[in-house]
């Protein structure tokens, strides 16, 4: 069972993440993006920015790192067996450019019981390493509230799968 008391919480920021040329590129193919700003340095170069360009969802990249240290917090009681994303939102300050070193701190706002589920929306500011405010990702996680001694039960059935 999710424990409502999370609300408010904030986690440590996390390790620095350089944003690597290769990694802005194979984002880039992987959500099919045909920029030449997130393949062709010339091209971002030529527009102004001093790496390739990241897709925005590149974002989340980084916002799972925070998102870890939630998941893997005891004191939360979320089991990740019974988690879907139910919204992910982000509100970008300025692109995200390969060269850049990103840390992103996240904060629960809000913690909901509804219908047997439980609902964690959270704040996730991503930083350069400056401390600018680069990108800030909302989210909110569906977790299914089952009883302790079912979940264990199904362990070793979900594990068999």
């Amino acid at each position: 069972m999710v424990n409502l008391n999370i609300a408010g919480k904030t986690y440590p920021a996390t390790n620095p993440y350089l944003v690597g040329r290769e990694k802005v590129r194979e984002f880039a193919a992987a959500v099919l993006s045909t920029s030449p700003l997130s393949t062709d340095p010339a091209a971002a170069l030529a527009a102004g920015y001093a790496g390739l360009v990241a897709p925005p969802t590149f974002a989340v990249i980084i916002s799972q790192q925070a998102e870890a240290a939630l998941l893997d917090d005891p004191e939360a009681g979320i089991d990740f067996r019974h988690l879907v994303h139910g919204d992910q939102r982000f509100i970008h300050e300025r692109p995200i450019v390969s060269g850049d070193e990103l840390s992103a701190q996240l904060t629960v706002t809000a913690v909901k019981q509804l219908g047997g589920n439980s609902l964690v929306t959270t704040v996730t500011k991503i930083t350069d390493r400056d401390g600018a405010l680069v990108s800030t990702a909302i989210a909110t996680f569906v977790i299914r509230d089952v009883p302790a001694e079912q979940s264990a039960d199904a362990a070793p059935q979900e594990a068999a799968q």
